[in-house]
């Protein structure tokens, strides 16, 4: 809840935060939650916009750093698999390993237990180029959330992973639909 007495917490100490006008008609915790989002999607849009360049002079998209991550981290995947982690259609999916098969750094393995399936591993090519690339990348990162210390970042992770699993909640109830009484 807000403080009224003008503290780090309270409205007054929020700039561009107003209880009258435009946003009379939110309550104090709406308004509140609404500037939090906002600075969270500003705060990401600098970000990305910042990992997309240099990720752009490396030749690569976020989703293809995205998959050989996965691939890195986490050995041969099923491509639905990725899919999923990645968030990206069954088109995109293929598109991203396309590219990447093409560059020589993933390769496609039919399941042998089921043969309609497909897996996507890294090369050694692959590999050794995300070795090499993603290190920079990571300390690229690290600056743009260096005005924070560790252990504020700790706190922020920690944070935003609860809201994260909120929404993530709200969602699947939302999904459902009303319940009948």
């Amino acid at each position: 809840m807000l403080q009224r007495d003008g503290g780090e917490g309270s409205a007054e100490a929020m700039p561009g935060l107003r209880s009258a006008g435009a946003g009379a008609f939110l309550d104090e915790e709406a308004r509140v939650a609404l500037r939090l989002w906002v600075a969270m999607a500003r705060a990401q849009a600098a970000i990305g916009a910042r990992e997309q360049r240099d990720l752009s002079r490396r030749g690569l998209t976020r989703g293809e750093l995205g998959v050989l991550d996965a691939l890195y981290f986490k050995g041969p995947l099923l491509v639905g698999e990725i899919q999923r982690k990645l968030l990206v259609s069954s088109g995109g999916m293929t598109y991203l390993i396309d590219r990447l098969e093409e560059r020589g750094h993933v390769e496609r393995r039919r399941a042998p237990e089921d043969r309609r399936s497909v897996y996507a591993a890294l090369t050694p090519e692959g590999e050794a180029y995300f070795e090499e690339i993603f290190p920079g990348h990571a300390r690229g990162l690290a600056s743009s959330v260096s005005v924070l210390s560790q252990e504020e970042q700790v706190r922020l992770t920690a944070l935003l992973k609860k809201v994260g699993k909120r929404a993530a909640e709200l969602l699947q109830e939302d999904l459902k639909g009303p319940t009948a009484v």
